[in-house]
């Protein structure tokens, strides 16, 4: 059910790097999930381990990650989501055959009777309503664009009530999972004048770098919703600009704009009218997303036309670049970087892991 996320996380060469450089923590992921550990295999080293000399001076493999730092951290990331992904589906696949087996009936109609039999039509209203909301990024010359709006909804339905039906059978299971998150790299971010919302002494701070023409940061805006519903008074969200010009060039006019609303404490009230009519970022647009939301207009217009904020966003792009942040949407939760759209579940276990503090920092 998972196969488009998995694809898009495989990076060929990025997978070498990180079991190359970090070979100890590829042999130690590829063994957690029978609860066993060991040596790292041969031709790996461990993290103090000398990787080269240079006239008597040793450089170590900590060396190196150290240097690598988030970029690192981005790689083996996506590394550790693959696996648990892949173990989450094992474990997804046993549950649902020890209990077909309880049943005495096959796997197929189990979830015939527990998954798809459960799912509600998708109704011609509510193909209609997805592509009112979505038109401006929808292809409007595809062939078969209503049918296949029907079909995506039907299989997010599906895949909606399957990961349901799954977390019922896993909590009335004996489930352990020994699979360790890779270390991490935690950098210090300039927050100073950034727009938040959320406990300034939350004991989570979210930082989003986002593009406000960036389809996977729209795409990304009700899993931050969830979270931030799932975890009330516990996240401080932080949000950072990243105009991606060669892909989005009218991107950073409305960063900027977005920076003048902030100097009158409506951010979060444009941050989202923008979203809504992106990739639309004109003037005229501006103008009347600014008067929607109430702002004072001469302010805003003299803010914008002076282009106050220029260097604001500038110095937001130079940050994220510095730490290896090249796309967006790419988040950083308590200094650890988490880069892309990723689901719901890859979120609160970050989160749920700086909570309870377990997790190991370089």
């Amino acid at each position: 059910m998972k196969t488009a996320l998995a694809l898009a996380l495989v990076c060929v060469v990025g997978i070498a790097v990180v079991l190359a450089v970090r070979g100890q923590q590829a042999g130690t992921g590829a063994t957690a999930a029978s609860g066993t550990t060991g040596a790292a295999p041969a031709g790996q080293q461990a993290g103090g381990a000398v990787v080269a000399d240079v006239d008597g001076q040793p450089i170590t493999a900590d060396q190196v990650d150290k240097a690598l730092g988030p970029a690192l951290d981005k790689l083996e990331q996506q590394v550790y989501e693959m696996r648990r992904q892949q173990l989450d589906a094992l474990i997804a696949q046993k549950l649902i055959e020890r209990e077909a087996a309880r049943r005495g009936v096959t796997v197929d109609a189990l979830l015939a009777s527990e998954v798809t039999g459960k799912v509600a039509p998708v109704t011609d209203a509510d193909v209609e309503q997805f592509y009112e909301a979505n038109k401006s990024r929808l292809p409007t010359s595809q062939p078969n664009l209503k049918a296949q709006i029907k079909q995506y909804l039907g299989n997010q339905r599906e895949e909606a009530r399957h990961d349901q039906y799954v977390k019922s059978l896993r909590e009335s299971a004996k489930v352990s999972v020994s699979l360790a998150p890779p270390p991490v790299t935690r950098v210090t971010l300039d927050l100073a004048g950034a727009p938040f919302k959320g406990p300034a002494d939350a004991p989570i701070t979210l930082v989003e770098f986002s593009d406000f023409h960036c389809p996977y940061c729209q795409r990304v805006k009700p899993t931050i919703a969830e979270l931030l519903a799932r975890y009330p008074d516990k996240i401080k969200l932080v949000f950072k600009d990243l105009p991606l010009d060669s892909l989005h060039p009218a991107a950073r006019a409305a960063a900027e704009a977005a920076q003048c609303a902030n100097d009158q404490g409506k951010f979060w009230a444009f941050h989202d009218k923008i979203y809504e009519r992106a990739p639309d970022a004109s003037p005229a647009t501006l103008k009347a997303i600014a008067a929607e939301v109430g702002l004072d207009m001469p302010t805003f217009e003299q803010c914008v036309a002076s282009g106050k904020h220029e260097a604001t966003v500038q110095r937001s792009v130079d940050e994220a670049e510095g730490f290896g942040v090249t796309g967006t949407p790419a988040f950083f939760v308590n200094g650890r970087l988490i880069a892309g759209a990723l689901p719901l579940e890859a979120f609160t276990r970050v989160i749920d892991e700086e909570l309870a503090g377990t997790v190991k920092t370089r």
